[in-house]
């Protein structure tokens, strides 16, 4: 049977499809599987094209069999490793002509490849995120619950005790309040995500408000803000809420990591085709001379829950979702973050947004 008559079947199917006659050997591929291998329509032996064995395996019991089987194949593209879930299915390849020219025997196999590296990633940062969760809140409730039961025991008419403990116990509260708001926050976020906003938002307006609103912040740890803006407005189509959120948790980090009397600067600018933009943009800089970061550490600092000094952070009241909240509301305004540090030298947390 001619290549090109199988092969205009398999292009029919939405997935990497390959055809093998009775003997395991391919008879035609579609575009799809060409991609996945580029041997995928060739005339060979399925087992030298598709190196795995539990794929050759399901393709051997089914010819023997008749009945259909699953597998699991692996594809390296680079660094990216993809998972396909695998269905092999007998077919008939006389009932495709009518019996009048396919080769005999005329039994064969349809081998269809689904790509589920997707699913099987968002099922592990799932699976990441419920135990992170859990780990947050069960560090300050087995703290609460203890206090609870010490406090109704040994410590009852403890005065001095019973002031201490519910110092703490208060603090631990407002811990798991802070990560609720959090989760919601980041839980809003990814709701809207693909809605992009189209409000105009004066980001002048937005840094002056954040700057006054952590005024008692950086009075507290004798640090200073300064703000410097080249113009009187600029307008970008947004969420002025979400955007408030983006300027308030890079600032408040500043202040917050980059200890005691830290300097923190503000900058606004115009940019054109920066930062992956490919028109005109803003450019929120915000920059501290604290303790800088290693390298190492910057890539994943947008992740959810990730931290630097666990402990530490914890200390200063962080949850670990603040960058994640960031990112998500840059990516939702189709804008980029930029982050630059070095150990000693301070850090900078840039956010450029498109002015459309």
């Amino acid at each position: 049977m001619p290549h090109d008559f199988y092969k205009s079947y398999l292009e029919a199917v939405p997935l990497p499809a390959v055809l093998v006659n009775s003997e395991a050997r391919i008879l035609a591929g579609n575009d799809a599987a060409v991609k996945l291998n580029p041997h995928a329509a060739d005339d060979r032996p399925l087992i030298l094209v598709f190196r795995q064995p539990s794929l050759n395996s399901a393709v051997d019991d089914c010819l023997r069999d008749g009945k259909s089987h699953k597998a699991i194949y692996a594809h390296s593209d680079g660094p990216q490793e993809h998972r396909f879930d695998v269905t092999v299915s007998p077919v008939d390849l006389a009932a495709a002509t009518g019996g009048e020219t396919a080769p005999a025997p005329s039994n064969g196999v349809m081998i269809c490849f689904q790509d589920v590296t997707e699913i099987q990633q968002l099922d592990q940062m799932r699976r990441e995120f419920v135990s992170n969760v859990s780990h947050e809140l069960r560090t300050p409730l087995t703290a609460i619950l203890g206090f609870v039961e010490t406090l109704q025991g040994p410590a009852r008419n403890d005065t001095a005790a019973t002031e201490r403990f519910l110092g703490i116990m208060s603090d631990e509260a407002s811990r798991m309040n802070r990560l609720v708001g959090d989760l919601l926050s980041l839980s809003r976020v990814e709701e809207v995500s693909r809605m992009r906003p189209t409000d105009p938002v004066d980001l002048d307006q937005i840094t002056r408000a954040v700057i006054r609103n952590l005024s008692a912040v950086s009075a507290a740890s004798g640090s200073t803000v300064s703000y410097s803006g080249q113009f009187g407005t600029a307008t970008v189509a947004g969420d002025a809420d979400q955007l408030l959120q983006v300027v308030t948790n890079l600032v408040e980090n500043a202040l917050k990591y980059g200890g005691q009397n830290t300097d923190v600067e503000i900058s606004l600018t115009p940019v054109c085709g920066h930062g992956g933009l490919k028109g005109d943009g803003y450019k929120i800089a915000v920059k501290d001379n604290g303790p800088g970061i290693d390298h190492i550490h910057i890539a994943r600092l947008t992740e959810r829950f990730y931290r630097i000094d666990s402990h530490r952070s914890r200390e200063m009241g962080g949850t670990g979702l603040g960058l994640a909240i960031v990112k998500h509301i840059v990516n939702r305004h189709r804008g980029r973050i930029k982050i630059e540090s070095e150990l000693g030298k301070g850090s900078v947390f840039s956010v450029v947004l498109p002015v459309e």
